[in-house]
């Protein structure tokens, strides 16, 4: 069975069992109908997915990998903070009358800033550094910019990755302030693994270790009867992931590019609401 099914089942038990309850704090998200999104809670998770050995695509329910794969193409290949060049609806809640949702994600990944070999974006500097600088170990994308918090419509959640390079595997630290891991937990995890994945095969290494950091992970009230079936649900063998090999320019990459097989996942979920 899939190691990413056990870990996921891991963090919700541990988040049932022995998270903080929220209700009656002064909280910030709210669900559709006004009331007051409150969470049970735990600070600091860590959790570590070898790709060498595993995609960690749930199974226990069904993922969408051309919704993952169309996002990461959105924020860093695009590096757009328009809906418009986004083909789902995840988004439409904090998107303005012009479809922007400020200065966050792709937005920041796409400003370019001076550096001594000249400018470059965060994503180019990325790839530079790991084709001409392997080792370096201040290879680092951050969207957390607080000069522009202001202009986000909402602030990363995910927001920054740290590479770095360990013989010929590219591995990474993934840091994420807040994760509701019903909505987004293995969303965040699939997303960057098949970005490490692409970046990999673009600076001429093998995909390595995901190290992912949560400040805040947490299971919203109305999302526990839904992990707790989840808790029960049959696990099946992890899915087989690759990318087509003769694309080599990170800009590429189209969603025939990423190719999933032998995918077998449990029933999916009924639709649940989502906290703003």
């Amino acid at each position: 069975m899939s190691m990413v099914d056990k870990i996921y089942k891991e963090t919700c038990r541990k988040i049932l069992e022995e998270g903080f309850d929220t209700t009656g704090q002064n909280v910030r998200g709210n669900w559709p109908d006004g009331t007051r999104a409150y969470t049970k809670k735990l600070f600091g998770v860590v959790n570590e997915y070898d790709l060498s050995k595993e995609f960690p695509l749930l199974t226990i329910r069904p993922i969408s990998l051309r919704g993952v794969v169309e996002e990461l193409l959105w924020t860093w290949q695009k590096k757009s903070n328009n809906i418009n060049d986004f083909n789902l609806k995840i988004w439409d809640a904090w998107a303005d009358e012009n479809g922007l949702i400020g200065k966050t994600y792709g937005y920041q990944l796409g400003v370019k800033h001076q550096y001594k070999e000249g400018e470059f974006d965060q994503v180019d500097r990325l790839i530079y550094d790991l084709k001409n600088n392997p080792y370096s170990r201040r290879i680092i994308t951050n969207t957390y910019v607080h000069q522009d918090l202001h202009e986000m419509r909402l602030y990363p959640c995910v927001y920054s990755m740290t590479f770095n390079v360990v013989g010929d595997k590219l591995n990474a630290i993934l840091n994420q302030r807040s994760a509701d891991i019903l909505a987004a937990g293995n969303w965040d995890v699939v997303q960057h693994a098949v970005l490490i994945h692409m970046i990999a095969q673009v600076t001429g290494f093998k995909p390595g270790k995901l190290l992912h950091v949560i400040a805040d992970c947490h299971i919203y009230d109305r999302h526990i009867p839904t992990v707790e079936k989840l808790l029960d649900a049959k696990e099946f063998p992890a899915p087989k992931f690759s990318l087509n090999p003769d694309i080599k320019n990170f800009y590429d990459f189209k969603h025939e590019d990423f190719i999933l097989t032998d995918y077998v996942a449990g029933p999916d979920i009924p639709r649940f609401e989502v906290s703003i």
